[in-house]
């Protein structure tokens, strides 16, 4: 059964670039953000990769501790972030997880419990390992993604997507397109009264359909 919104993320132990770490305790009260990839020394993931070096101070600004796994071993992605780091000339403090065994990369159903790597593997025989997690303090799925190999991911969306959950926790949701500064939506469930209540003007739209200032 695949991971569904609001699920809790397995927990598991694992050995990274940066040494051994169980999973949940790594997050401890931040958010996490899991970034996945099908082989080291790929050329979309690479760039990937740099984008989230480069974007350090915006990870750091929103509370959230981000790490990378990549079915391939420790070595292989210690040689990698070099490439990495070249790449996007920022360091890649980040840790990324050695899964060649595949276990997280089951664990989160990127890959069938039958999926194995045979010898002489390309990224071909891992690539639905490509997906991106977003997880709250409370350890739930908040957001997942998935791209084909061939299309590098958006971290502006990434990144606003994140913006877009952390509002979301002051009791509003967002509209398409949505970035920080723009005006966020009440919830149905919430009373005109207790909308003036707690946000003071709003403008209504449709009676199902009300817009205010974005919280502080």
């Amino acid at each position: 059964m695949g991971l569904r919104i609001n699920d809790v993320v397995p927990d598991f132990t694992a050995e990274t670039d940066q040494g051994e770490i169980s999973f949940h305790d790594w997050i401890g009260d931040s958010w996490a953000i899991l970034f996945s990839h099908p082989k080291d020394f790929t050329p979309v993931c690479t760039t990937e990769f740099s984008a989230v070096a480069q974007l350090s101070d915006e990870w750091a600004a929103r509370g959230t501790k981000v790490i990378g796994v990549s079915v391939d071993g420790v070595e292989e992605h210690k040689g990698w972030k070099k490439d990495i780091e070249a790449y996007g000339d920022a360091p890649a403090g980040f840790p990324i997880i050695a899964d060649g065994e595949l276990k997280v990369s089951k664990l989160f159903d990127m890959l069938p419990a039958e999926a194995y790597l045979p010898d002489g593997r390309t990224p071909a025989d891992s690539a639905t390992v490509r997906s991106v997690f977003i997880i709250g303090p409370d350890k739930q799925l908040k957001l997942s993604m998935t791209y084909p190999m061939t299309v590098g991911r958006n971290f502006a969306e990434i990144l606003r997507a994140l913006d877009g959950l952390q509002m979301s926790g002051k009791g509003v949701a967002t509209p398409a397109n949505w970035v920080p500064g723009e005006d966020v939506i009440i919830p149905p469930a919430v009373s005109n009264e207790d909308a003036k209540a707690k946000f003071g003007e709003f403008e209504t739209i449709f009676p199902y359909l009300r817009k205010t200032k974005a919280p502080e």
